[in-house]
């Protein structure tokens, strides 16, 4: 029999007796114990997500670091009522990247176009709070009433013993919630301009498990845990919890939303087994500390604290916020005397309306980064969620911005092979922040492919997943899904092209333009960024986040600001162009052309792609820089997705240089650079180079000449970045790159063509 470590979700498992894992910033691996609490500061070790450092296991997100887990496939075939023979599609979650692992079938029965079934046994019944005029101000008469209303409680047992997923997330809850029970308190700990985020959102995390664990049983030892924490973080545990006067950090407002919303679960899932002193007690912590200071942001303009309600402020900041306070005075409201509840209710929902719904652009992108998607998502979804349940309508706040659907496209699409298309900011850590909003969006929309999406990926398993998801779900969100998509609005366009939506081993390119400002401070100035994968790992990667407490990493983004002057921020920390060792112009505002031969994936989870299949992306960025007439980068699959080309055509006044950031070791010899990593080999070469061309490869790290930044950089071990350099003048740089497939694969030489005339055929000399 599998041990415990050995589920399907095995990341999300805490593993090992000391408690939960946090990235060690010093060594860039993964140490036991909540005392390492820094975050942010983590070397770049490997590029892609390390398995144990997300989520539940508490590490930095999106930045491209620690160690990956090398683990074994298991078997999660689980025959069930309303399923097909193949139970849960992911055969294993534990793969080195955290990849979904599918098996190799063609079990067309099973996978499917994505839909959702009539199939009364295995769907969720109706709820039977439908007000005629729905108000934030009305909510249901039972508890509970935030996230899963008790129809859906009394229901999920049936539904769990009938769907693979459920029962596989459920028991992965209990497995979380038994570690977190025997864990002391969340101990306080101001991490500078971060505040107790941590803090607050690892409390979160544990009270939704252990909140679960108690309605999923009626064992009252996890309400008597669940009230150790609450105590705790009111300051009434046996070891302080921060000042007095403002123990929830509302300086840094995120802090205090997520503390209002963990204590809102606990009182609304809890609210049978609390005494009225209990009740009492909780209310008046939240009140002093969540929604006092709360209303303090929204109506003393000289309160700096509510800075995100703005308008304007379309980015995670302001879903968080409003979604904390929303979520605690509804679970309040009807109990709390002094009227705070209701007076927020009366604000939160309409500023979310405005900002957080907006935060996603008309092609689907999130505004900020990749990565900061999931906490606007994650704060958009909860928000409107618990007014659904709650109060029977969510006031506009899903349909408000009719492209706010098309963020489940966004996200799947930016999920290379290996990790996500990482730029900018990666956030601090996860703990409670999940994807899990795709499960609650494909209802909502019916989109079931971002479900069908999300149900295999290694941050399903948590409450709210039981709760958003429908079992009638059926199908592969792969088959019909096209293998590339481009976003063009002018903040973002970008481009993701692959080989396969379901090989681990797969082709993928992403590489994006759009301008250099709007991204709420969280961006690099990286017009021409890419990334790569190919035969499992990442060849071309992200640097991700500086340290957010270094001086003025968000005070600004004009062009002389501090935040320009970190490694990891400025233009040369990134895949790009770089003309006379300066930064990118803040103002850049680049055109796209691209085009697809639109190849979609089958039922199959194996696809053999033609020959003539292409994707290519092109984009002209010379308002990027400052010392160049033109500067044009294209790039294209070729070979039946088996080769990349990367092709540069710039005519510049000062030095040039073409530099790519990686974990390979690199061998080179003039105008050819191999690069090894994980056992695979990646050739990659020079096409026609100009006079002088030649490889070299330096450190990552800042040249003697830049201007200092107010601290230090962290150092990136481990990090070479592979570079190009030219005096000043016209060039074409075509780069070739040929990831050494096993087997007999042929390898083409493409013609040379100017990028203005790139077609989908214009390569098809290729010898």
């Amino acid at each position: 029999m599998a041990s415990q470590y050995d589920n399907y979700n095995t990341g999300h498992q805490v593993y090992g007796s000391g408690g939960q894992y946090y990235n060690d910033s010093s060594a860039g691996f993964i140490t036991p114990g909540p005392q390492r609490r820094k975050k942010q500061t983590s070397n770049w070790i490997k590029i892609g997500i390390p398995v144990l450092v997300l989520l539940i296991a508490g590490g930095v997100v999106g930045a491209i670091l620690a160690t990956r887990k090398k683990g074994t496939s298991s078997s999660a075939s689980v025959a069930s009522g309303g399923k097909t023979e193949a139970g849960r599609f992911a055969t294993a979650t534990n793969s080195e990247y955290m990849i979904p692992i599918y098996p190799s079938t063609t079990n067309t029965a099973a996978f499917s176009a994505p839909t959702f079934v009539s199939n009364a046994a295995v769907a969720w019944p109706s709820d039977s709070f439908a007000p005629s005029t729905p108000s934030v101000l009305t909510v249901r008469p039972d508890r509970p009433r935030l996230i899963a209303p008790a129809y859906k409680w009394a229901a999920l047992p049936n539904l769990i013993s009938k769907d693979p997923y459920l029962a596989g997330w459920n028991t992965t809850i209990f497995l979380n919630a038994s570690q977190y029970y025997d864990l002391p308190p969340v101990v306080y700990f101001m991490d500078g301009d971060s505040g107790i985020l941590d803090n607050a959102r690892e409390v979160k995390m544990r009270i939704k498990a252990m909140s679960y664990a108690y309605r999923m049983t009626n064992d009252t030892k996890w309400a008597d845990r669940v009230w150790a924490e609450l105590q705790n973080a009111a300051g009434n545990g046996s070891i302080p919890f921060g000042p007095d006067v403002d123990k929830w950090n509302s300086p840094h407002f995120l802090d205090t939303a997520e503390f209002s919303a963990a204590f809102g679960i606990a009182y609304d899932w809890l609210y049978d087994t609390w005494s009225p002193d209990q009740k009492s007690k909780i209310i008046s912590t939240m009140i002093k500390y969540g929604l006092e200071p709360g209303i303090q942001a929204y109506t003393n303009a000289s309160v700096f604290t509510g800075w995100w309600k703005s308008t304007g402020t379309d980015g995670n900041w302001n879903c968080v916020c409003n979604s904390g306070l929303t979520m605690a005075s509804l679970a309040i409201l009807g109990d709390d005397t002094s009227g705070h509840a209701s007076q927020l209710l009366g604000l939160t929902v309409d500023n979310a309306k405005l900002n957080c719904a907006q935060a996603v652009s008309d092609d689907g992108t999130w505004a900020e980064t990749a990565n900061y998607w999931y906490f606007g998502t994650t704060g958009h979804a909860e928000m409107a969620s618990s007014l659904l349940s709650a109060t029977g309508s969510d006031y506009g706040l899903m349909k408000v911005n009719p492209n706010f659907y098309k963020t489940g496209d966004f996200h799947m699409y930016i999920a290379g092979a290996t990790s996500l298309f990482n730029y900018g900011d990666h956030g601090p850590n996860k703990f409670s922040t999940t994807a899990n909003a795709l499960i609650f969006y494909a209802n909502y929309y019916n989109q079931p492919q971002y479900g069908l999406f999300q149900r295999d990926q290694y941050d399903s398993a948590e409450p709210w997943s039981m709760f958003w998801y429908d079992p009638t779900i059926a199908g592969a969100f792969w088959n019909g899904k096209p293998l590339d998509h481009f976003f063009d609005n002018s903040v973002d366009q970008w481009a993701s092209m692959r080989s396969s939506w379901t090989d681990n081993s797969a082709l993928y390119v992403a590489i994006k333009a759009g301008q250099n400002l709007h991204h709420q401070t969280h961006n690099d100035l990286d017009v021409g960024d890419f990334v790569l994968d190919a035969l499992g790992t990442r060849w071309a990667g992200e640097l991700g986040s500086a340290d957010y407490r270094s001086p003025n990493y968000f005070s600004s983004d004009v062009q002389a600001a501090d935040r320009w002057k970190y490694y990891r921020k400025m233009t040369e920390g990134q895949n790009t162009i770089l003309i006379n060792k300066a930064n990118q112009n803040v103002n850049a505002a680049p055109t796209v052309k691209h085009d697809t031969s639109n190849t979609t994936q089958g039922s199959s989870t194996v696809l053999k792609v033609d020959q003539d299949s292409t994707a290519y992306f092109t984009t002209d960025m010379t308002s990027a820089y400052f010392d160049a007439t033109s500067v044009k980068r294209g790039i294209r699959l070729l070979n039946g997705r088996k080769q990349v080309l990367l092709q540069d055509e710039i005519t510049a006044a000062q030095s040039v240089m073409w530099r790519m950031h990686t974990n390979a070791t690199v061998s080179i010899d003039g105008t050819t650079a191999t690069l090894a990593l994980d056992g695979q080999t990646m050739k990659v070469t020079m096409l026609n180079p100009p006079n002088g061309a030649t490889f070299s490869q330096s450190a990552a790290k800042r040249f003697d000449t830049d201007v200092a930044p107010p601290v230090p950089d962290q150092d990136n071990p481990g990090v070479t970045v592979l570079i190009i350099s030219l005096p000043a003048g016209t060039y074409n740089l075509q780069v070739l790159f040929n990831p050494q497939w096993p087997g007999d694969v042929s390898y083409v030489t493409p013609p040379s063509v100017a990028l203005d005339q790139w077609s989908l055929r214009s390569h098809d000399g290729s010898a």
